[in-house]
């Protein structure tokens, strides 16, 4: 339930729809993914393979311990530091699938590092969304520090892409800072606006949204 809930809190956000259940391409038993990747101790993944006259095989690898403990403290219920580590693993899947689901549902080709640069947005802005719905009178100002000053690329998960997941979290980082500043600075009378930047800039291409964030002040 928990992975149909953050694909809904996804689509509501960038108001986009895809017509596939997270769920249908759920897998939790490691033996199931493909040889080469088997041995990674990551607790999600996402595989995708050609699967011939132009179409995508797809599926999301997420650790059956982690879902366990998701069910146990609901993120979305109430999202604590006891379970934000859990959510964000569990977020970045879904996001992936989402994103790649959405465009190859409009005909357009998603890079690693477009892919990385989504999820890393995703997770700052679901989370205030969440966040905010569980505690309106809060900002959640923490979300940034915890989100891009105190995180680390393990070089063993990473496996030789440490340079696209950097770039993909600077980026983010510069673009979530524009949104938290709009956010902070009018508050909920400025969410459309948000939400209606959010959704320009979740259409837009790899390159382009790079040349974006790279214009903003």
């Amino acid at each position: 339930m928990i992975l149909r809930q953050l694909q809904e809190l996804i689509g509501g956000i960038y108001d986009v729809s895809i017509a596939h259940d997270v769920y249908d391409f759920l897998v939790t038993d490691r033996r199931r993914l493909p040889a080469a990747m088997r041995s990674q101790s990551t607790d999600e993944q996402l595989v995708v393979a050609s699967a011939g006259a132009g179409e995508l095989g797809v599926s999301l690898y997420l650790d059956p311990q982690l879902l366990e403990r998701l069910r146990r403290a609901d993120p979305i219920e109430a999202l604590n530091q006891g379970n934000v580590a859990d959510y964000w693993t569990a977020l970045e899947g879904v996001s992936h699938f989402v994103y790649l689901a959405w465009n190859s549902g409009h005909d357009k080709q998603v890079s690693l590092l477009e892919l990385e640069l989504q999820a890393e947005i995703d997770k700052y802005v679901a989370s205030w969304w969440l966040l905010k719905r569980q505690l309106p009178e809060r900002f959640p100002a923490e979300l940034m520090r915890l989100l891009f000053e105190r995180t680390r690329i393990d070089p063993e998960l990473a496996a030789g892409r440490e340079a696209i997941y950097r770039r993909a979290s600077l980026y983010a980082e510069r673009f979530c800072r524009r949104i938290e500043r709009a956010l902070r600075e009018r508050g909920a009378a400025n969410e459309r606006e948000v939400l209606t930047e959010l959704r320009r800039f979740y259409r837009l291409t790899d390159a382009r949204k790079r040349a974006h964030i790279e214009s903003l002040p």
